[in-house]
């Protein structure tokens, strides 16, 4: 690429990232729209139903009026997760083993974002205990691996010749920036997603990458709040709608002289929340990681339909809970000024008709209302909103009950077969737990200071701290979503006292997710201990590989008996046979590897001979146009089979032909193998398909040589060897692999310590590290695999005993 190729490459990058911003704001938009509109209309029905019912004493009707709505819409988006399972659950797992270097299948298709963003609408607006911000991250990612390749499996027939980002590093980079639109559009925070994505998301990122991160995320939250303003208030271009959740202005009334938003002394008490907030959270995912073992062992295996029926008892639990408790559990409370006036802060989220409309007054005089159906009648941002904002509304005794209820509900439906987030149930279940911490310390302790949103705030943090494990991403987040910078330090500090609470007991409930998968995810580091093994302790030492010059037979072998992503290419290193043999120490630290791998290796070979016993070998078509005329048909063998067995060839340095027998000399068995680079398996599979090779009696400068866009035409989807139709090919056709493969792969020497093995793997986002000797003979490869925590742990314990 010369520098205006360069240039206009960094601009077409650009114009990618703000489309991928905008296209996810108008996702949130959507959503958003939908949700609403199936909330009001399902409400608006109860709550009439429920006004007449409870006056002629027919509430049974009013219920089965909120079941109906509730089953069908739960019905809805669980028959959406059959059709496409990738879309259950909130999807930041699996976007996190994404950016994490992990290929997780169908993460990130269209298929997959329209399931994702129905389910979502169907299962908020089905009264689940969920939130719909954790599957805009999920959806955000979608647009941004997808966009930029302009195709998709689900429309093959809309193809567009868009030649840029042919390349999984230019993929991942768009999925990190389109999650981090995802967390701006949900919480209006695009420097918190900016820092979300880098935190939680990318294990590879550079400094240009966080310039247009930071772009797709203002693009996305302008985008959505410029549409949700004109949409909602009617005054386009206002911006007074940031998010799809956003927590007001938290602000004392001018009538009380003596609140603060918080003081000195209220930071104790913050500390003291974090801690507890550390151990719910910690129960919390307890909980739902034995949940979710239950499912794995006893609801995934049965027919999909038990997981639908699944959705559907949960969602009537709930729906029944909610209902109870809002109609026998909820105390009549006196309405405050605040509440029939308006408060200030509160009116910047929603009109005056909202407002009123958020009040419930099921069972309950003039002038008062009931403060449980407040709470469960409402969407789950407005719940989150009173408990921030409105003041001495709730009781004591509802709030912990509300928060009981809510905990255990949200913990069991979190893991279901329907898109869910995490984030909105967690923040309602902290706000009435810091709320509840307000009032006993205002009623209780006579501390009158106290301003109760702070608390409720507080709480939030500290639950949902608890339960993510995030830190400084979350914290911005939180911030950015009150606009109010002087909370900066008492959220940080609850998160951090949060985070190191319940880090003592698990993990993170995404990462609890993750492990359960049985996904090779990577940590940030090491520990300190493992610095005890070197590269040659964690290798793995048999190999499969090819030669510079290789048959077309020993290729579909290999490619048909192995399940590598790449293979190192070597040749034999005939020369060093003889210094070998008398003991040179540079040589010879070769052996101890070889003697593991000839066993393995005459395996191996076997395994090839077996497997090409199929490949079809009379009248053989080679797509190189060379016909070759078939033996004798009175001959017994098979010539593929004499090929096998044969012991001499013309080129003894390049064909994979000989397999390693018990008539080898010393030499023969331990030949060393030097190194000259990797070739991944959709090179190799795009070069038999596309019928690149030459004939003996040719020289491989007469094979056919594909430029760089053709061999990345079929990215990311690439041929399958067992798809390939063996009879276009003729197994005596050579295939020169030197043009194609990396010369120059990262490597490592058999001696490096662990933690510089790691670090190198995970910053320079490899899937495969050679680990070459001192003369340049491979001795071993390193993958995902061999650096997983609990492979380094085995490894470990192997050391000890041989100590």
């Amino acid at each position: 690429m010369d520098n205006k190729k360069g240039r206009r490459y960094e601009a077409v990058k650009w114009m990618m990232v703000f489309a991928i911003g905008v296209c996810t704001g108008l996702v949130g938009l959507f959503v958003d729209f939908f949700v609403r509109l199936f909330t009001q209309l399902k409400f608006g029905v109860v709550q009439a139903s429920v006004e007449e019912c409870s006056q002629k004493g027919c509430l049974a009707l009013s219920l089965l009026e909120l079941l109906g709505f509730n089953l069908t819409f739960v019905f809805f988006a669980s028959l959406l997760v059959l059709i496409e399972p990738v879309a259950a659950g909130s999807g930041i797992p699996e976007i996190k083993c994404y950016l994490n270097g992990v290929k997780v299948p169908g993460i990130v298709r269209l298929r997959t974002l329209l399931c994702k963003v129905f389910g979502v609408l169907f299962s908020v607006a089905g009264g689940l205990f969920v939130g719909k911000e954790g599957p805009m991250i999920h959806s955000g990612a979608v647009v941004g691996a997808g966009l930029p390749q302009f195709q998709s499996l689900s429309l093959r027939k809309i193809q567009f010749n868009f030649p840029y980002f042919r390349s999984d590093r230019d993929k991942r980079d768009f999925v990190s920036a389109g999650a981090a639109a995802g967390v701006a559009a949900a919480f209006g925070a695009p420097i918190g997603g900016t820092l979300f994505s880098l935190e939680e998301g990318s294990s590879f990122w550079n400094q240009g990458l966080t310039w247009k991160v930071l772009f797709c995320s203002m693009s996305a939250t302008f985008t959505l709040n410029f549409f949700r303003s004109g949409i909602q208030f009617g005054s386009w271009g206002s911006f007074q709608l940031p998010g799809l959740l956003n927590f007001g202005e938290f602000k004392c009334s001018d009538s009380d002289k003596k609140c603060h938003l918080w003081t000195a002394m209220d930071l104790g008490f913050f500390v003291v929340m974090g801690v507890v907030g550390g151990l719910l959270g910690a129960t919390f995912n307890c909980l739902n990681k034995r949940l979710a073992k239950y499912r794995v062992r006893n609801v995934h295996p049965k027919p999909k339909l038990v997981r639908v029926l699944e959705s559907l008892l949960v969602s009537l639990v709930t729906t029944v809970v909610v209902f109870v408790a809002s109609m026998v559990l909820g105390e009549c409370r006196q309405m405050s000024s605040a509440s029939q006036v308006g408060n200030d802060s509160f009116a910047l989220q929603v009109t005056s008709e909202e407002e009123n409309s958020s009040i419930k007054t099921f069972f309950c005089p003039n002038e008062t209302y009931n403060d449980m159906a407040t709470l469960f009648f409402n969407s789950q941002e407005s719940g989150i909103l009173q408990l921030f904002h409105q003041d001495s509304t709730f009781s004591p005794i509802t709030l912990a009950l509300f928060f009981v209820l809510y905990f255990v509900l949200a913990c069991w439906t979190y893991g279901i077969s329907v898109p869910s987030g995490l984030f909105v149930p967690s923040l309602l279940c902290g706000a009435a737990f810091g709320r509840l911490v307000a009032n006993v310390l205002k009623s209780y302790v006579g501390l009158g200071h106290i301003y109760s949103g702070t608390f409720a705030l507080i709480g939030a943090a500290a639950f949902l701290g608890g339960v993510v494990r995030m830190s400084i991403s979350l914290t911005v987040i939180l911030i950015e979503s009150t606009s109010e910078i002087t909370y900066g330090l008492p959220i940080m500090v609850t998160l951090m006292v949060a985070k190191w609470t319940g880090d003592f007991f698990n993990k993170g409930i995404y990462d609890i997710h993750v492990g359960l998968r049985g996904v090779p995810l990577l940590e940030w580091e090491t520990e300190v201990e493992m610095d005890k093994l070197r590269a040659s302790d964690i290798m793995e030492p048999n190999l499969t590989y090819v030669y510079p010059h290789t048959r077309i037979q020993s290729l579909v072998s290999i490619l048909r008996t192995t399940v590598h992503h790449a293979f190192p290419v070597v040749t034999e290193n005939r020369g060093n046979e003889k210094e070998f043999m008398k003991g040179n120490q540079l040589i010879s630290n070769n052996i101890k590897y070889k003697k593991c791998s000839i066993l393995t290796r005459a395996g191996e070979q076997r395994r090839r001979s077996q497997s090409m016993k199929s490949y079809p070998s009379s009248e053989l078509r080679n797509v190189c146009d060379e016909h070759v005329t078939s033996g004798d048909p009175g001959e017994k063998e098979d010539l593929l089979q004499q090929m096998l067995e044969r012991r001499y060839t013309p080129y003894p340095n390049l064909y994979p032909d000989q397999s390693p027998s018990e008539d080898w000399t010393m030499e023969e068995r331990f030949r060393p193998l030097t190194f000259h680079g990797l070739i991944l398996r959709s090179q190799l599979v795009t070069l038999l398909v596309r019928g690149v090779c030459y004939s003996e009696s040719q020289s491989s400068a007469s094979q056919p040589r594909l430029s760089y866009a053709e061999m990345a035409e079929d990215y990311p989807r690439y041929p399958d060897i067992h798809d390939l139709d063996l009879t276009l090919l003729n197994p005596r056709m050579i295939v020169d692999v030197t043009p194609y493969m990396n010369p120059a792969p990262f490597t490592v020497s058999p001696n490096t310590h662990v933690s510089q093995v790691f670090n190198l793997f995970r910053t320079m986002g490899l899937r495969h590290l050679p680990v070459v000797n001192a003369v340049g003979e491979i001795v071993g490869v390193i993958t995902r695999h061999n650096l997983t925590r609990e492979f380094l742990q085995a490894r470990l314990r192997q050391h000890y005993q041989s100590l």
